[in-house]
């Protein structure tokens, strides 16, 4: 994991504050916004601070900060009785086609600006139904393919089982295909790379 490690019992807060404060703002912003990203993750390294003394090095570093972030976020959406859509159980969907990969496989070479253009559209296009998905979804979406981390890790952020680590994703996977497929058209671009518009009767 791209976790920053030190040395047992010898952690500086202010070095975790520097290495992590612009990774824990965007995994906010990417669960609550980008106004409350800010407020948040101030929240997050107040408990951090609090907290650290505590810290036995049980788990590494970065999955005990994130847990702090997710559970913080949670309470946030507790405490303004916020609800997203309720969770659905899906049929499992084997095939992870072109959505997974568009959203695993972005900017791996260097596009033109029209391209660039295109992409970022489509990067917006996908977080924004991102952001209709079940909490749960979201989160273990986020945690995987923004964080970047390992489904034993994301077991151990969220305290469930690998086993559910992977239910979720697969389902989130399969949802989000799904929700895409209704509402926008995916292509190939000059340049073989996936690219998609908004369908006209789609907001």
């Amino acid at each position: 994991m791209n976790g920053v490690h030190m040395p047992s019992q010898s952690f500086d807060f202010h070095e975790i504050h520097e290495s992590y404060r612009a990774r824990i703002t965007r995994f906010m912003a990417g669960l609550a916004g980008e106004n409350e990203a800010d407020d948040l993750c101030q929240e997050v390294f107040s408990k951090i601070d609090r907290g650290l003394k505590k810290f036995r090095a049980d788990s590494e570093l970065s999955t005990w900060i994130y847990r702090i972030a997710t559970n913080t976020y949670l309470d946030y959406v507790r405490s303004r009785s916020f609800k997203h859509h309720q969770q659905e159980l899906l049929t499992p969907n084997e095939q992870m086609d072109v959505v997974t990969d568009s959203i695993q496989g972005m900017g791996r070479c260097q596009p033109t600006l029209d391209q660039q253009i295109i992409r970022d559209e489509m990067i917006e296009c996908i977080r924004e139904h991102i952001d209709k998905l079940p909490e749960d979804y979201r989160i273990v979406l986020l945690l995987s393919e923004e964080e970047g981390f390992k489904n034993s890790e994301i077991s151990d952020i969220l305290n469930i089982s690998l086993g559910n680590v992977k239910i979720r994703l697969h389902r989130a996977r399969a949802k989000l295909k799904d929700v895409l497929k209704d509402n926008c058209e995916f292509y190939l671009d000059d340049r073989s790379e996936i690219a998609c518009d908004r369908k006209q009767d789609c907001d």
